[in-house]
């Protein structure tokens, strides 16, 4: 019996192991859910998580591997139910939309045949009733009837997927799973299928599971979702609020190499490769994480409430904050008057995040950059590095802490400065290890940034150096702290395009690689949406709008933010070739 009744499928500590050659592989590990009737519930993450072995425990298909846990459908257990008493829910029931249409459908048999096969076990209908059947059947899936007469290699795979699906509702189940009813398809069969999926459901009333690597499909069809990581449940929620507002560093990865949200960012998958599937005594996501620390690879952490409909399964409790701006002002103070640069600003920055702060030339965004990193003080407000309070330049001062790269890379580092020395120095400053640890760890950010580091070019003084290697080098001196938290302000600004597109590309791909938080601050919104998940439009000194940077872009609610993107369009279309 499910907790209290109220559930039409409930699924309590699910795991399955497939017999491997060497060693047993956990595909599903310890998965907990619940569904009611009519809901729909999104499950998403990388190949291989356990996805599509969990639709398979549900509908008792697991034939190569053990199954522990409890999978309750109503009032009825499925687990441990005999082969034929499961039989009676297969299709009638619970019904599956497979992913490949072409290997499951049969070859030889024609598509009536194949969609009379539930409704020739569970009911006893005449040939001709089942003829009449799947005629309803598939003008209801948007098939022109004639087609039960054809094979499946004669039908395209859009039309194939439609077929899958009039075998699944043949028998009119409550429960639908559907098992990334999208892949391979063309983007008018792919919102066909989508179009219709939403029309049955809101028709025909069924609870939907739906697994998809698309997270558009997931954000069109499903009221809720979790994110599975090596077999196990590590973020769950609201879709929209999951998708606005992810809180697992996996989670966010996952949004952020998604197209279909970010349609002008460049695509960044996430760093490195998931575990062989044996279960791991720490996080499976250790490796991988942003904010890992050595205790996560110690105990699995439990997916817990961490805000109103949404779990986590962090033992940071979700992606940390790392730096919290609170009120902060600032006036200069001229002759005969004052400029307000900053006015009340309040902004936050999480592990791991890049943050767009956009405006154009004279907005404050300079100022605020400097007051966040320390180097300015402000009149009023506050600034957190890690819950501590920034005063002074402690937070830049230390490894692991918070680093700015200065606008202007010619003025930043004094070209009576060698190469070697220029990078070297914060560490000099804070006595970090011994001279010669010092140089090593300056010849690695040198080679991060792809700088040479042949003695020639770490004894050459930086007045030597181009405006690229100059602003690379900035980078280098920045990087060789291993900041948490960088603050990259106008970086690219005196570049000519292609170094420009270089350096900012490579970047990217630093911070992709290294986890780090990045705070970009640039007056070129084409820029900010190539890089930014989140984006604060900054306007005479204050924050006028913030959010995800797909919903800025795409429809901005301010009219200063709506004026900038249009002005990038139309200097966009004027540009030569247009």
């Amino acid at each position: 019996m499910t907790a209290d009744g109220k559930y039409l499928l409930e699924i309590k500590d699910l795991s399955v192991t497939y017999r491997a050659v060497h060693s047993p592989v956990k595909a599903v590990d310890g998965v907990s859910l619940q569904l009611r009737k009519g809901e729909s519930l999104g499950i998403i993450g990388e190949s291989g998580c356990g996805k599509s072995t969990l639709a398979l425990g549900i509908m008792g298909l697991i034939k190569q591997g053990s199954i522990e846990g409890e999978i309750y459908y109503k009032d009825q257990k499925l687990t441990g139910l005999p082969e034929k008493k499961l039989k009676k829910y297969r299709w009638k029931d619970i019904a599956l939309v497979f992913q490949n249409s072409l290997e499951v459908l049969n070859p030889v048999l024609n598509i009536k045949e194949q969609i009379g096969e539930p409704l020739k076990t569970h009911y006893n209908l005449s040939p001709p009733e089942i003829d009449q059947k799947v005629v309803k059947l598939l003008e209801m899936v948007g098939l022109n009837p004639k087609w039960r007469h054809y094979y499946p290699h004669q039908l395209s795979g859009g039309m194939r997927q439609r077929v899958l699906l009039a075998m699944a509702l043949s028998c009119d189940p409550e429960l639908l799973i559907v098992d990334e009813p999208t892949t391979s398809l063309d983007p008018l069969s792919k919102n066909e299928i989508v179009r219709l999926l939403q029309k049955l459901q809101k028709k025909l009333g069924f609870a939907l599971v739906l697994i998809s690597h698309d997270l558009g499909v997931i954000k069109k069809l499903t009221s809720r979702v979790m994110a599975m990581y090596c077999g196990q449940v590590i973020e769950a929620g609201i879709t929209s609020e999951v998708l606005k507002n992810p809180m697992h560093c996996y989670t966010r990865g996952l949004l952020n190499s998604s197209p279909n949200l970010f349609k002008y960012k460049d695509l960044w998958g996430i760093d490195g490769e998931p575990s062989s599937g044996n279960s791991v005594k720490g996080c499976a996501f250790y490796p991988r994480c942003c904010q890992g620390e050595e205790s996560c690879s110690q105990t699995r952490p439990l997916l817990k409430y961490v805000a109103l409909e949404r779990m986590v399964a962090c033992h940071k409790g979700g992606i940390e904050t790392f730096l919290r701006a609170e009120g902060i002002r600032k006036t200069y103070k001229l002759k005969n008057m004052e400029i307000e640069a900053v006015k009340d600003v309040s902004l936050e920055i999480r592990s791991g995040e890049v943050v767009a702060l956009v405006g154009e030339s004279g907005s404050g965004k300079s100022t605020l950059a400097h007051i966040l990193a320390g180097v300015l003080p402000a009149e009023a407000g506050r600034v957190f590095y890690r819950n501590k309070k920034v005063e002074g330049r402690w937070a830049t001062k230390m490894i692991g802490g918070m680093q700015i790269i200065f606008q202007d890379p010619f003025s930043a580092t004094s070209h009576r400065m060698k190469v070697l020395d220029v990078v070297k120095e914060p560490l000099d400053i804070i006595k970090r290890g011994s001279k010669q640890e010092r140089e090593e760890e300056a010849v690695k950010a040198l080679q991060t940034v792809q700088l040479p580091v042949s003695p020639e070019f770490l004894d050459r003084y930086c007045h030597g150096l181009s405006g690229g290697q100059r602003q690379r080098l900035a980078i280098a001196r920045a990087l060789v702290t291993k900041p948490k938290l960088l603050i990259a302000d106008e970086v690219t600004s005196m570049l000519d395009p292609s170094t420009q597109a270089n350096l900012l590309r490579e970047l990217k791909g630093l911070q992709n690689r290294h986890g780090f938080a990045l705070l970009y601050i640039t007056h070129d919104l084409h820029l900010a949406r190539k890089v930014a998940d989140k984006v604060y439009v900054m306007y005479k000194g204050e924050i006028v709008e913030n959010g995800v940077s797909f919903e800025i872009f795409e429809s901005p609610k301010h009219i200063y933010t709506k004026q900038l993107l249009k002005d990038v369009l139309s200097v966009s279309r004027d540009a030569p070739g247009s």
